[in-house]
């Protein structure tokens, strides 16, 4: 049998929210504005799905490209190799 294997999968407790927290989304964090080079910590926003990243990335800090549309482009170390993601500001947190 295979294995079902999604975005998501495995990410029940990473993903939630407190009670008193959920379906609300902070304004602030969703307009938020970032400069190039700046150091920001990916943390997920599981009331916004859109514009996530894959959850190995939870809780890593990363550097800021450019700004590309509404995102940005962040790039995160993983061992020995740089990987660039295309993240929502609503996903970020300012170091």
């Amino acid at each position: 049998m295979k294995r079902g294997g999604g975005f998501r999968r495995k990410t029940r407790y990473v993903l939630s929210k407190p009670k008193n927290d959920r379906g609300k989304l902070s304004l602030r964090s969703y307009f938020q504005q970032f400069k190039q080079g700046d150091r920001v910590l990916l943390k997920a926003e599981p009331s916004y799905q859109q514009g996530m990243y894959y959850p190995r990335y939870h809780g890593r800090i990363a550097v800021v490209i450019s700004k590309r549309g509404t995102c940005y482009e962040v790039q995160v170390p993983d061992g020995s190799k740089k990987k660039t993601f295309v993240i929502h500001p609503v996903h970020l947190r300012r170091m």
